[in-house]
């Protein structure tokens, strides 16, 4: 079937479906963890700290990771999370007795790794399948990609918790595992090898990026993305729980279908924002400004005493929809002003940023939340949004640093 599209496309298909593959059992995994551990008598904390690693190495694996894609390729990179995923999943189906804290935080460890070389090897490839020329191609193509993403790391919340249910814990990452190695198998044999080399091999010096575009990308993705973290990671999720009394059920429920509705938004993106050559970085702005008020108002409302359940649904999905067309700006920026040549050294070192910002905003919102509360978070993710826009603003035409190269 794949042999009447043209290479370039049957490597995206390819691409798209591991990573696809990938999101899938990365959510379905996260929610079997939570849900087994807990039922196993685990307390918040102790649950929260098996993810402790899984975000921090994700902060080591795209600096690392970029570099190790400009020298190796790619589709080698992508293949190498892969297996280290299907590996991750090996080390759960061990007895149940020899699944302490320290062992699944290094199961945890290894999966977040996998998970940040898949998703910058996939992110990297995209540049190179689109001519320079087709940006508005190149836009489509990452809002796919990163709202598909999404989309499927909801549906796999809702996989991990049927899977439990239904084959218990070790059957259901049994199952993941096996899905996983039919997907990777079909991607040693079908990816080439050779995309994203280098052509001069970049020293480990390299791994910091030296281009003030980049650099203020990453920036801009690193408050972006604590701004979400510091109230929807742990603030949000504790207060439905413990101030509105949802059950835990419907709160994943919740916050699952939250996630596929922004995956989404993200995938649809420049039905929005219009074409992508006209400007990126004025939307970039003009969306980040809009963005930077779901947070203030939602936080006006519950201080006005408006009602709670009603204000926060309503204003998690505007920030949602809000979100997800800044994330998907911002996903084409990144992928548009690095080079082709060493691409993942560019795209690496940004996701680098993103994991830092999401760890910022996870430590944020458990320390905000139990200190002051829920409007506090609020108010910081306002703060976060606005230094983003700020620092995005003075982003440089495109144009321009293409001339400069």
């Amino acid at each position: 079937m794949l042999a009447r599209f043209s290479p370039a496309l049957r490597q995206y298909f390819i691409v798209t479906g591991n990573y696809w593959a990938f999101t899938l059992t990365d959510g379905a995994l996260r929610m079997l963890v939570v849900l087994y551990f807990h039922q196993l008598g685990y307390s918040g904390l102790e649950v929260a700290m098996l993810f402790l690693f899984y975000e921090f190495f994700g902060v080591v694996t795209n600096l690392f990771g970029g570099w190790l894609g400009a020298r190796w390729g790619l589709n080698r990179t992508m293949n190498i999370g892969l297996g280290l995923q299907v590996v991750a999943l090996a080390m759960l189906l061990v007895p149940s007795a020899w699944l302490t804290v320290l062992w699944v935080m290094a199961a945890q460890a290894l999966s977040g790794i996998a998970k940040d070389l898949n998703k910058m090897s996939a992110k990297s490839t995209i540049k190179l399948l689109v001519p320079e020329q087709q940006q508005g191609q190149l836009y489509k193509w990452v809002a796919l990609l990163t709202g598909s993403k999404n989309t499927l790391k909801g549906v796999g919340f809702f996989l991990g918790g049927l899977l439990l249910t239904v084959l218990g814990f070790q059957g259901a990452v049994l199952a993941l595992a096996v899905m996983l190695l039919v997907v990777w198998v079909f991607s040693l044999v079908f990816l080439r090898n050779d995309a994203g080399v280098a052509k001069n091999k970049p020293k480990f010096k390299e791994l910091v990026s030296k281009s003030p575009a980049i650099n203020r990308l990453s920036a801009a993705r690193f408050f972006l993305f604590g701004a979400r973290d510091v109230w929807f990671v742990v603030a949000l999720p504790v207060f439905l729980a413990s101030q509105l009394n949802w059950d835990h059920w419907q709160v994943g429920s919740f916050l699952a279908a939250w996630v596929i509705g922004y995956g989404v938004v993200q995938g649809v993106a420049p039905r929005f924002t219009g074409s992508a050559q006209t400007a990126p970085q004025r939307q970039a702005i003009l969306w980040g400004a809009l963005l930077c008020l779901s947070p203030l108002l939602l936080a006006m409302a519950l201080w006005q005493q408006a009602p709670v359940a009603a204000s926060l649904i309503v204003g998690l999905g505007i920030f949602g929809v809000l979100f997800a067309i800044n994330s998907s700006l911002h996903s084409y920026l990144i992928v548009s002003y690095a080079r082709a040549d060493g691409v993942s050294l560019d795209v690496g070192f940004y996701y680098m940023a993103n994991a830092a910002g999401r760890l910022l905003g996870t430590v944020l919102s458990g320390w905000l939340y139990q200190s002051f509360g829920l409007l506090v978070c609020l108010a910081v993710s306002t703060a976060l949004l606005i230094l983003s826009t700020l620092v995005i603003s003075g982003l440089p035409q495109r144009e321009q640093l293409q001339s400069e190269r």
